[in-house]
């Protein structure tokens, strides 16, 4: 039984906590700008510029939201020793994100997605990455950083874009940390990696994903299927929780011989980047606070959908999110279903 009596007492716990954030990270660019007229030269629109900003994504976006629901991110990953690289640690500082758990490597290059938006829709996204593993010297000294700050978390969540930060040997490594320490640990995986973390606390794929990391297929509405593969991917990764968002259609967890459908929220959808994100980062705080399962993926559905709301790349309002969660009764979810003990 949950020691919360109140959705406040939850949000106010959140501050207390400590999140250690280990993936890819990249910097989200945008160009705002106004069209309209196509260009003499191709049929494609001419953008006139109005401003252009820079906002810290992927493990980094997580690390916000976490700051944003009011605990501590700790944040470590991989950047390039280049001008996008200066640029992501000056984000992080402006942001007051620490960069302590940073490695830079003279071999790689920050990642960076620039968007091209006018009218309130993206025109075009120009990507500059690198997707080649660390090398094993720069693995070796990416779970060094990792294992500094490990002592400090509370939680620990895996953000992996299939960037080439987390490989199968360094995720094995830092999942055994993590169980050393007794430190739950939460993944949002892409399909490179998705089988390799096995014996995590929690696995956060979208439907999209768990196809394509299972190599199956089936029509979207064919729960039987869909529960079908939710459960062998339980097996497969030895894990208590698979939490799979469904896009418009919600959230589905499955634990033990418990699970559920959560309908998404009503909601004005004006971007979805990074509602992956948020949802993650609720997730981790409420298994750090060993809240039931029922509020966690209620709480992360109601998150997710509240940054949809929103264009680009954002962290969510905690304000906002105590405020819909009291709306929608979301507290009720404390005493639906048991604690999950790690």
């Amino acid at each position: 039984m949950s020691l919360f009596n109140s959705l406040e007492a939850i949000f106010d716990s959140f501050n207390q906590l400590t999140v250690l954030v280990v993936g890819d990270v990249m910097i989200d660019s945008y160009l705002w700008g106004k069209s309209s007229r196509l260009s003499p030269e191709a049929p494609v629109p001419i953008v006139n510029v109005v401003r252009k900003e820079k906002r810290l994504g992927g493990a980094a976006n997580v690390a916000l939201n976490v700051q944003a629901l009011g605990a501590t991110p700790l944040l470590c990953a991989v950047i390039g020793e280049d001008f996008a690289g200066a640029e992501l640690l000056r984000l992080m500082e402006e942001q007051q994100l620490p960069t302590d758990g940073m490695v830079k490597s003279p071999d790689r290059i920050t990642t960076v997605k620039e968007r091209i938006m006018a009218g309130g829709q993206q025109l075009l996204r120009i990507d500059a990455e690198i997707e080649t593993e660390l090398l094993e010297h720069e693995s070796a000294y990416l779970v060094q950083q990792y294992s500094k700050l490990l002592p400090l978390a509370d939680v620990v969540v895996f953000e992996d874009y299939d960037k080439g930060v987390l490989t199968g040997a360094n995720i094995a490594a830092m999942l055994e940390l993590a169980r050393q320490h007794d430190i739950p640990t939460v993944v949002d995986p892409k399909k490179k990696n998705f089988l390799s973390y096995v014996g995590c606390t929690l696995f956060k794929p979208n439907l999209k994903e768990l196809k394509e990391g299972l190599k199956v297929d089936f029509a979207d509405t064919n729960h039987v299927a869909f529960e079908q593969a939710a459960l062998t991917l339980q097996k497969k990764l030895n894990t208590p929780i698979v939490l799979i968002t469904l896009s418009e259609r919600g959230v589905f967890y499955l634990t033990g011989p418990d699970k559920k459908y959560m309908a998404a929220h009503l909601r004005t959808i004006s971007d979805v980047s990074g509602a992956g994100d948020t949802v993650i980062s609720i997730a981790a705080l409420c298994l750090a606070l060993d809240l039931p399962i029922a509020f966690l993926a209620g709480l992360s559905n109601l998150g997710g959908g509240l940054v949809c709301e929103q264009i680009g790349v954002v962290p969510i309002d905690k304000g906002n999110l105590l405020a819909e969660a009291q709306r929608t009764n979301t507290f009720q979810l404390v005493n639906t279903s048991p604690v999950i003990k790690i």
